[in-house]
């Protein structure tokens, strides 16, 4: 019994060592993600019409959301913050907006230190990665 174990343990060993290598050399070299994964969230400010769909559909209330109105009796986003250490990513607040406002993005370094960090301001997330509105 004891060598039986010992073989089939170096038989799983050689084989990884000879096999494809399969290391990711993270943060040097970004990893290939695939297409459907459901990392982050997006804003494009510019399209949103602040019709409170998002925040009404998402099962953890992760959404909160402010507008007003502008000279033209039109609602326009004050702001837009989400609580993600709450956030399922289940994209159920994307396949809702009629705009395609909000999206799910690859972007998953989304590590932080501090509890309050997980509260976004997507407003200005939007900002920093360029999408200025």
């Amino acid at each position: 019994m004891f060598g039986k174990g010992l073989l089939q343990g170096l038989g799983i060993t050689i084989k990884h060592m000879v096999g494809p290598k399969i290391t990711e050399f993270y943060p040097n070299e970004m990893p290939n993600l695939p297409s459907r994964v459901r990392s982050s969230m997006g804003l494009d400010r510019e399209k949103c019409i602040a019709c409170n769909m998002c925040v009404m559909v998402c099962p953890n209330l992760v959404i909160k959301l402010t507008s007003e109105k502008d000279e033209n009796n039109k609602k326009v986003l004050k702001s837009y913050y989400m609580d993600v250490g709450r956030c399922l990513f289940c994209g159920m607040c994307t396949e809702v907006c009629p705009t395609k406002a909000l999206t799910v993005t690859q972007e998953f370094e989304n590590s932080c230190f501090e509890a309050q960090d997980v509260l976004w301001d997507m407003i200005k997330r939007a900002e920093r990665q360029g999408k200025v509105g």
